[in-house]
């Protein structure tokens, strides 16, 4: 979707207009996402405008007329300013962030068809991406973290790329988490494998380096652990998250023979 008033403006004159307000979609791949989960896009450019347009055509038809009333080709001087770093496919656009008013209502929405993943005080920016782009994988409902990284930040995006409008991406506090039992990963916890993991759980995983904060620790109704052979410090936040993600998916209650949770 278009603005009316900036539809008349250049490409420029349509990307300084939003980009105060608006998140930046790296190449084609965000653009094609975003698109697809119906993001309002004001502004998107390419270098190559038939290449990017062909590429729509092998690998993500049913937006291919989107994308050609989209995309705008610019010089690849232009496109190189636009943009922190270029991508591959020299394709990037504008759009504009769902509020968080939508986003806290879509979380807080019950009962819920699927789990919200919590990310306690993520560091890695490049990983917070990732478990987005799993979490909109798995039809999650949504990726909410706490302390001070931003999950909209252009790195994280970049990461999640353009999965973001998949899903609903918000930072909280841990007071303002939705409702729902918090199923928190830690090495103390019991056996993932012998749990029913419920669809309205949140679903909680600490930093790698520091573990769960302690004020999420006690919000937790129950502690988890991820199979893991012995002297091995740790998985990865993303292989985490699809680990347990995987194991929702796939059992809706317990494995038979397996132990309830205490």
């Amino acid at each position: 979707m278009t603005d009316p008033v900036a539809a008349g403006l250049d490409p420029l004159g349509r990307w300084r207009r939003f980009a105060g307000d608006a998140v930046l979609l790296d190449g084609f791949h965000a653009l094609k996402h975003a698109v697809r989960f119906g993001a309002r896009v004001p502004v998107a450019v390419a270098v190559d405008r038939r290449a990017a347009l062909a590429l729509a055509e092998e690998l993500a038809p049913d937006v291919r007329d989107t994308l050609d009333g989209l995309l705008t080709e610019v010089p690849e001087a232009t496109y190189a300013s636009l943009v922190p770093r270029p991508h591959p496919t020299a394709v990037a656009a504008l759009a504009v962030r769902p509020t968080r008013a939508a986003n806290l209502e879509r979380l807080g929405r019950v009962p819920r068809a699927a789990p919200v993943v919590v990310l306690d005080h993520p560091r890695n920016l490049g990983n917070a991406g990732a478990v987005i782009r799993l979490a909109a994988g798995f039809g999650a409902t949504g990726v909410v973290t706490t302390g001070t990284l931003d999950p909209w930040h252009p790195t994280v995006l970049r990461g999640g790329a353009g999965l973001h409008f998949a899903t609903a991406v918000e930072r909280v506090a841990v007071d303002e988490l939705p409702a729902g039992p918090v199923f928190a990963l830690d090495p103390e916890g019991d056996d993932l494998r012998g749990v029913k993991l419920p669809d309205d759980a949140l679903l909680a995983f600490g930093s790698e380096r520091s573990g769960l904060s302690v004020e999420l620790r006690a919000r937790a109704d129950h502690l988890l652990a991820l199979p893991m052979r012995p002297q091995v410090s740790s998985y990865n936040l993303a292989t985490s998250v699809a680990m347990t993600l995987y194991h929702w998916s796939a059992y809706g209650s317990a494995p038979p023979g397996a132990p309830p949770v205490p």
